[in-house]
Formats: structure tokens, sequence, C-alpha cells
């Protein structure tokens, strides 16, 4: 396994991001993109004998995210054999900087009833590379290979998302805490306003999934919405290279620099 990686555990609750997770408000901080993945992969360690699957993860970041070592303490609120419901807290420092809740629900056979989403989007390998690093600092972005659909518009972007660094060294990690790994980049993806002259940071995240996704690709078709008093919304149909698989909800606050 590659040695290239946003997280090495340092023991068995506790990791230290390296500098592919810096960025992109402030490179000193953790980036969400990342921590989201690795919250995920625990809540996912913690009830893999279960036999259940992810069907949705809601973040909410409590502050700003230190590039020092975390805690991560997973618990079960709500037991069962066929539902779910798990908790995570990330614990950086003296105090707790995100509370995560899950629900996992037990699989079975629904392929006669599929329906109901989006179609495709384009292959990404008909696209060319275009750094997102031209917009956003810190070493998070700069390890992305990203590829846009369609030329970005105000507040509304389509593009495909991947990246070679592993999410925790040495470690062999599910596709779904993956794929989340990378959700977080949605609110960069549609820029509605430069982030040199406006701040707009999400301070929750919450994904819906319907159908369990595969990598590499994390397809993030996105549209940001800024309302008259400061708050802000960015909304993410997620795809893999099948199809959609998914919802993504980000509320932010909006603030001028």
């Amino acid at each position: 396994m590659s040695q290239n990686a946003y997280f090495v555990r340092s023991d068995h609750d506790r990791y230290l991001p390296t500098e592919h997770v810096s960025g992109a408000w402030n490179p000193s901080e953790q980036h969400f993109s990342p921590l989201g993945g690795l919250i995920t992969h625990a809540i996912e360690t913690h009830s893999e004998q279960r036999g259940l699957q992810l069907s949705r993860i809601g973040f909410d970041i409590l502050g700003t995210l230190a590039m020092t070592e975390c805690r991560i303490e997973v618990r079960t609120l709500r037991p069962g054999r066929t539902i779910e419901l798990v908790e995570a807290l990330v614990h950086i420092g003296d105090r707790t900087a995100v509370r995560a809740r899950a629900w996992l629900l037990v699989a079975g056979d629904t392929s006669a009833v599929t329906g109901g989403a989006s179609a495709p989007l384009p292959d990404p390998d008909g696209f060319g590379k275009q750094p997102l690093s031209s917009v956003w600092p810190g070493g998070y972005i700069a390890s992305l290979d990203a590829r846009q659909v369609r030329a970005p518009e105000r507040g509304r972007g389509t593009a495909w998302i991947s990246s070679d660094v592993d999410l925790v060294r040495d470690e062999r990690v599910g596709p779904v805490a993956s794929y989340v790994a990378l959700v977080d980049t949605a609110n960069g993806v549609a820029v509605r306003e430069s982030p040199q002259e406006w701040m707009f940071p999400n301070v929750d995240l919450t994904v819906h999934l319907h159908r369990r996704p595969e990598g590499p690709w994390v397809g993030l078709d996105t549209t940001v919405a800024f309302g008259p008093t400061g708050l802000g919304l960015t909304s993410t149909v997620l795809h893999d290279l099948e199809g959609e698989v998914g919802r993504a909800e980000q509320s932010l606050t909006v603030r001028p620099l």
C-alpha cells in the first residue's frame, strides 16, 4: 500500500494528519473532507460485524480543525438487527471538534424496484485535469485530480474528483469512507463569489446514499445559493462511474473578507 496518506494512525483511536490534509480556507488548519472520510472509516470499523450499510451520515463541524492529532470516539446510540444509529466524536486537544451521526440499515435485494436516479455523468477520461489549486490553497486541494465536466458558472459546477493519496497509511479502507473523504470538495467546485473577497465555509455536511458508491472517482454536480442575510447552501447530486449514488448538503456561513 502507498505510504502517501492523509492520516497516520498513532494509537487505536488516534490519528495524525499529514501535509495532504491542510487547507482550504487556512492552510494551517485541516480541510474537513479527509477528516469526514476518516470519521466514516471509524464508524464502519465500529459496526463492521453487524453486516449493515451506511445510509446517511451527518457531520457538525464545531470549530476550526487544528493540524494536530485527533482522537475519534465511536458509540452505538440505537442498536438493532436491521437499523442502527452510531455517533462519532472527534476530539482535538481539549475540545470536541466534530460530532457525527450515521444511520446504518440492513441490506436486502431490491433490484426489482431500482429506479429514480438521474442520468450518469460523462466519463472523466473525456476531460483534462483542471487543478483547483488556482483558486484554493492547501495540501488537500493540491492532492486532487479534478476534471470539470462543463465550464463552471457562478454558483454552478460539475466535476469529477479523485486522489491517489490513501486515507490512512498502511490501512485498508472501504469504498464508502474513501468516497466520503472527497465529498466536502463540493463547496469549492461551484464557486459563487471569489474566496479572496468572500468567506463561505460550511458548518456541516450531510450525505445521503441510496447505493454504495465505488471509487476511485467522485462525481459532484453542485449548486450553491446565497441568501440575503449571511446564509448559504451547497447542494450536490453525488455520482460514481455507474451513475447517481445520493445527495450531499452543506450549510454555509457567508461573510465578506
